[in-house]
């Protein structure tokens, strides 16, 4: 496979974007889901993307470790557990539509907008709506395992729950970063699993390795950039940039 003009373009910009997402405004690293998905079009993106999130990871952490709220990551931890499972079962089993999309991303952008208006509504009903119940923790766990293992697409899953915890941007950042660095390695094993029991749905590629190496210094840019917008935004801008962001990208899982 020889990448075409566009298709590096497009994948400049993913690399620019996750970057960005990872040290400033988290909302925007969701629209990476379906650019990579142009740029390969196959599930080669899943595993091409992932090493790149793990490159971009280490450098969130290493900025915003001071911020971590370790009690609030270690409640979910299980319950993504439980999701990255369900997620590893489905990509063995669920395959391709007649177009060659993943009917994984449409279920994907459902499930955010369903949490999109659950928070929206918790701020007119109050706690009883909270993501943060032993009930919230349970669906919001699973479903960020779940999100993250099929395509890379927990984001708007984990946006919407920081954000309804109320959590400082920085700690917000901090959680996320050692949450994703986390789970993101984890996920490299699991996917070669998957690999050797459907090798005719390669996940990672020659092809995705030398352009993971291409993108490296694009990440470079992106998280530095991210790092010096963070400071700047005002909170009530930065939670309603993540949340508008989510919902943009959920549409965008939905409609393809």
């Amino acid at each position: 496979m020889s990448f075409t003009l566009e298709q590096w373009l497009l994948g400049a910009l993913a690399a620019l974007l996750i970057g960005f997402s990872k040290t400033g405004v988290p909302g925007v690293g969701i629209l990476v889901v379906p650019l990579m998905a142009i740029v390969f079009q196959d599930r080669a993106a899943v595993g091409t993307t992932v090493l790149l999130l793990i490159f971009a990871d280490l450098f969130a952490v290493y900025w915003y470790r001071r911020y971590t709220r370790w009690d609030k990551l270690l409640q979910l931890m299980p319950w993504v557990a439980v999701g990255m499972l369900a997620g590893m079962v489905t990509l063995f089993l669920v395959g391709e539509d007649a177009h060659g999309r993943d009917q994984i991303n449409v279920w994907i952008g459902v499930l955010v907008l369903v949490m999109l208006a659950v928070y929206l509504a918790r701020l007119r009903w109050g706690d009883r709506l909270q993501p943060s119940s032993q009930a919230g923790l349970v669906a919001t766990g699973s479903a960020a395992g779940f999100a993250t293992t099929v395509s890379n697409a927990a984001g708007p899953i984990m946006t919407i729950y920081m954000t309804s915890l109320g959590l400082p941007k920085h700690e917000f950042m901090g959680t996320t970063a050692w949450y994703f660095l986390i789970f993101n390695v984890v996920k490299v094993p699991l996917y070669l699993i998957v690999m050797a029991l459907t090798p005719e749905r390669p996940l990672f590629t020659s092809e995705g390795l030398i352009f993971d190496a291409a993108m490296l210094p694009v990440i470079i840019v992106g998280v530095v950039a991210g790092r010096w917008v963070l400071p700047r935004v005002p909170q009530g801008v930065f939670n309603s940039l993540a949340l508008g962001l989510a919902a943009v990208a959920a549409l965008r899982l939905i409609c393809g």
